[in-house]
């Protein structure tokens, strides 16, 4: 433990070598003027106090000189104080700010089959709780490497003065390497438990606040507390035991220093006797053994806190070094206009949590996105359609086949590339708590208010924006709260059409929306096949249109498509119009009209629905 902790340590000082050397200085200096202090107060007591104390009398000249003395370095350590504090903080907070930084650079770089592999609470937790513990020990870490001068300065001193001293003061060095050994390894592993159950309460609270409506809808709040405070109370005793070992440790490392002390007194009087030592040696050693205590406690701070320094590093860079990073290729451009996609012989399977294979989700899948043409991608739930959309959009590469854009794989095509040619608008809107305008144009170069008024158009989300009091300057809320589930579906899809892709993936992305709503939408993305949209990525200011690849269930959503590619257990059993599939594939006959028969259900209990309430709106209106 110690070895892994003076290791992190290193790091930290390559990191920061320069707040590193000004806290060190600092703390020499503080250092050296408190050895300094030792031998001038020895020298006021054996040569201004005990003559006084003889004769009477105090020389006001000698009495001055040596409050100057005291004075003059009394300052120069508030000064050492000052740098030490300063330039140690400063370490920490920026070591602190770093890797912070460094963690979140790495999630965003890492797969998103990564991410599906660890709970959000626990990356949360490694970005804050978990970097805040590897450099918790930098606060005194450059003090006790200053120490280190005064604690080498006051054992050379105390030989100098009377050797029967220092082997006494000498001798308190191995008792106190012993008993932080026998800390570090009761500590260690009570530290790594309560860094997990934290990273574990951090992942049931995140549950728990982002499926709040499930848990009031189905009155959950009663066991989401129970198992949030079963949580809490491991986490609790975790730190009790954490807790009861620095108490029972900490003490034995304060008395330490006070026992040597007391020590040094007996001997020091008995060699005073014999006549060995002079009164002010004696003194000056019992100040500089005092002294001594100090910087032995703050190497004991330091060593206390590198087994929560160690876990918390460990943690980090298990996000560090993490494999699997999105690796891009050098092909900067596939064209201009629609992009024609194909999915070559593609094969995929998730992975489990230990990153092992699962079984195949999609097996053998081929078929085309002609370039300025509309699929529908239809089946039942399982058959692999939202993993489909995914490999479109390269969030997640194929275990066998291919997927290209316009004839060049995808794997091949640069980051900015794979991003200006494509948009996949998912089944969860996920929306900023920002203005409509920031969700529609996230920052991205080019997208004007024009450009915004122009998707948000084709989305069929103009009306709605349009009528909201500060239109697109309007605050939506942390998930877009503010707004239904169909205005998030449309602002998603509108974000997605101001980045002028080539080809646009829709992934179930109108499920909460409006059949002749969603009818339009389709309608009008087709009709771009197209009207412009503003180009802000390609040179020249060239317009372009997008092809479509959309995940449908909706009958009028499908006899929109050129073509349908009809899926079962993640295999390609039909392809054709939605008519010569009605024909051809019982399968997917069975299926539409299974959705068709639902869509109409849910259109009768919202007719129902609406006429009960238009009814009770009459009734309270004649009886006001």
């Amino acid at each position: 433990m110690l070895i892994r902790g003076l290791r992190v340590l290193g790091h930290a000082v390559r990191d920061e070598p320069h707040m590193f050397a000004v806290s060190v200085v600092a703390s020499v200096l503080f250092s050296i003027l408190t050895i300094a202090t030792a031998f001038v107060s020895g020298a006021v007591v054996g040569r201004i106090v005990v003559p006084a104390l003889d004769q009477g009398r105090v020389a006001l000249g000698t009495l001055l000189l040596g409050g100057c003395a005291i004075l003059a370095i009394s300052l120069g350590k508030i000064v050492g104080i000052f740098g030490r504090r300063l330039g140690a903080g400063a370490m920490q907070f920026n070591l602190q700010a770093k890797y912070r930084r460094a963690v979140t650079r790495r999630y965003l770089r890492l797969p998103l089959a990564w991410h599906q592999r660890h709970p959000t609470g626990t990356l949360l937790s490694n970005a804050n709780a978990d970097v805040e513990s590897a450099w918790y020990p930098i606060a005194p870490f450059p003090f006790a490497v200053g120490t280190v001068v005064m604690l080498v300065a006051a054992v050379v001193s105390l030989f100098l003065t009377d050797w029967a001293m220092a082997l006494v003061g000498v001798a308190i060095f191995p008792a106190l390497l012993g008993v932080n050994v026998a800390y570090s390894r009761r500590m260690s592993p009570r530290v790594a438990r309560a860094q997990q159950l934290r990273a574990e309460v951090s992942t049931v609270a995140h549950e728990s606040f982002d499926g709040a409506l499930v848990v009031k809808t189905m009155g959950r709040e009663a066991s989401e507390t129970e198992r949030f405070a079963a949580k809490a109370v491991e986490l609790r005793d975790a730190t009790i035991r954490v807790g009861r070992v620095r108490a029972m440790f900490d003490p034995i490392l304060d008395a330490l220093p006070s026992l040597g002390t007391l020590a040094v007194l007996v001997v020091g009087g008995w060699r005073f006797r014999q006549g060995a030592v002079q009164v002010e040696e004696v003194v000056s050693v019992a100040f500089l053994f005092t002294v001594l205590a100090f910087p032995v406690r703050a190497i004991g701070w330091v060593l206390a806190e590198l087994p929560r320094s160690v876990v918390g590093w460990e943690r980090i860079r298990h996000v560090l070094d993490a494999e699997g990073d999105t690796v891009y290729g050098t092909t900067a451009a596939t064209g201009t206009g629609p992009a024609a996609l194909r999915f070559a012989d593609v094969g995929f399977a998730y992975s489990d949590a230990e990153g092992n294979a699962g079984p195949p989700v999609l097996t053998g899948v081929t078929f085309d996105v002609p370039a300025g043409r509309t699929v529908a991608l239809v089946g039942p739930t399982g058959s692999g359609k939202s993993t489909i959309a995914a490999l479109a959009a390269r969030l997640v590469d194929p275990a066998t086949g291919t997927v290209t854009l316009d004839g060049v794989d995808l794997r091949d095509l640069t980051q900015d590339a794979l991003v200006g040619s494509t948009a996949l608008v998912a089944q969860v809107p996920f929306v900023f708590d920002d203005t409509i305008r920031g969700n529609i144009t996230l920052d991205r170069p080019g997208i004007d208010d024009d450009a915004a008024w122009r998707a948000l158009r084709l989305a069929q989300a103009d009306g709605f924006v349009g009528q909201l009091a500060g239109g697109l300057d309007t605050t939506v809320g942390e998930r877009g709260t503010s707004l239904s589930g169909g205005q998030r579906q449309r602002l998603t899809i509108a974000r997605a059409l101001a980045g002028a892709p080539r080809l646009l993936v829709l992934d179930d992305a109108t499920s909460a929306v409006d059949p002749r709503v969603e009818a339009a939408i389709l309608a009008a993305l087709r009709r771009t096949a197209a009207e412009t949209l503003p180009a802000p990525r390609r040179p020249g200011g060239e317009t372009q249109t997008a092809s479509i690849l959309v995940v449908a269930y909706r009958r009028a959503t499908i006899a929109l498509a050129d073509e349908v590619v009809y899926l079962e257990r993640g295999r390609v059993v039909a392809r054709g119009t939605h008519a010569e599939l009605l024909e051809t594939a019982p399968g997917y006959a069975d299926l539409v009209t299974a959705y068709e028969k639902a869509e109409e259900e849910r259109e009768r209990e919202h007719a129902f629905d609406t006429d009960r309430l238009d009814g009770r709106v009459d009734e309270e209106s004649v009886s006001a």
